[in-house]
């Protein structure tokens, strides 16, 4: 079987060290432990893995977050992977700095990567891991939080939790959403 991990973020180097991007640090996580090397395709950067005996499409959107299902729509149906095998990777400001959690389904909360992607799959029924990235941020802030960059302190949690997020990600695609979000939500 194969699945399809969509790292959620914007491409360029201005971008890279934001909170917005955690979906991408999330993907190149899952890459570097697979020892897989992203390249630049169509709509994304691409890593193709093995997780034990299952394949892995792991992609960066470089259509921008607003527009990122686009992309996701264009690999699904590329390498032919149902929506049941999608796991979307996506910072969330609800959440807690570094909490993470999966979900079968659920709305985008604000966030315009997750609207899009509903949008073009006429769906809220795929699985997503959500990295918290807090909000520590006054009424009307949030744009300029999720794309400024982690303080020292917060990046130190971060690092220490990606390996989770790659854990998690192993588990979705071995076990399934449903053993992946009993061993890891909440914890």
């Amino acid at each position: 079987m194969k699945y399809l991990i969509v790292g959620l973020g914007n491409p360029g180097e201005e971008y890279s060290r934001t909170r917005h991007n955690i979906g991408f640090r999330m993907a190149d996580a899952l890459a570097d432990a697979c020892g897989a090397t992203f390249t630049t395709q169509r709509y994304a950067s691409v890593a193709t893995l093995r997780i034990r005996s299952q394949e892995a499409v792991v992609i960066k959107p470089s259509t921008f977050m607003n527009l990122s299902g686009k992309a996701v729509r264009y690999w699904m149906q590329q390498e032919k992977i149902p929506v049941e095998r999608l796991l979307v990777l996506v910072d969330d400001i609800a959440l807690p700095l570094g909490t993470l959690r999966m979900r079968t389904k659920g709305g985008a909360g604000g966030h315009n990567g997750l609207k899009d992607i509903e949008a073009v799959l006429g769906s809220a029924e795929y699985a997503r891991l959500r990295f918290g990235v807090g909000n520590g941020f006054a009424r009307g802030g949030q744009v300029d939080y999720v794309l400024g960059e982690w303080s020292a302190e917060e990046e130190e949690t971060v690092a220490g939790k990606l390996p989770t997020a790659v854990e998690m990600i192993r588990e979705f695609v071995l076990a399934g959403p449903a053993r992946a979000m009993s061993s890891f939500n909440g914890k």
